[in-house]
């Protein structure tokens, strides 16, 4: 199974098909679905030299979810935190060049009836398949989450296990290198975890 993503985290746009079981209730997408930026975090964690290892994150995430399932996730790629200034500049423009690409774009197609039977307080884990879109480079990508309807119009979707980021899948490599050599650093290992967790309101 695939599982390799750059901003994985955009899948969990499938908490979004939650509903309640009793009929009375709004079917499973009825309604306006976004995501609350605030309750929501994504992280990914980088290794350089070796054996040292840093958590960084994207703290600007938006998105939606149609009536008719079609979801769209958008990450601010100039909202990169890595704790350090000039480390958020070099990614923003040698790495992502935020100026051509501002966002990765993830889409998915979902399917309410896979979650009709979900109550508030119930978690259901699932592999969500998604197109990832990143600085032009297109991929299908999986992710195993679960999934639990906290309220009748909230959800969150976490990641069960770490999703793994590839350069060269999504043409970063030249990019990484070119960190690498402003860093001043013997080696940036070209694959990192990524874990999220995302929040949805009605």
């Amino acid at each position: 199974m695939n599982r390799t993503l750059t901003l994985p985290f955009a899948v969990a746009l499938l908490g979004l098909a939650a509903c309640s079981p009793n009929n009375d209730e709004p079917t499973p997408l009825e309604g306006a679905w976004t995501v609350d930026n605030a309750a929501s975090h994504l992280a990914y964690v980088t290794v350089k030299a070796g054996d040292i290892a840093e958590t960084n994150e994207f703290t600007t995430l938006t998105g939606s979810v149609s009536a008719e399932g079609a979801a769209v996730l958008e990450v601010d790629l100039a909202s990169v935190s890595t704790g350090i200034d000039i480390r958020d500049e070099r990614m923003r423009e040698v790495l992502f060049n935020v100026v051509e690409n501002p966002t990765a774009t993830i889409t998915a197609q979902l399917d309410p009836a896979a979650f009709s039977s979900l109550a508030i307080g119930e978690t259901t884990e699932q592999v969500v398949e998604a197109e990832l879109s990143l600085i032009g480079v297109q991929q299908t990508i999986d992710a195993e989450l679960a999934v639990t309807r906290t309220a009748e119009d909230r959800v969150i979707a976490v990641t069960t296990d770490p999703i793994l980021i590839s350069t060269d899948r999504f043409g970063l490599s030249d990019g990484l290198a070119q960190l690498q050599e402003l860093a001043g650093l013997p080696s940036i290992t070209p694959v990192a975890p990524v874990t999220f967790a995302i929040t949805f309101e009605r």
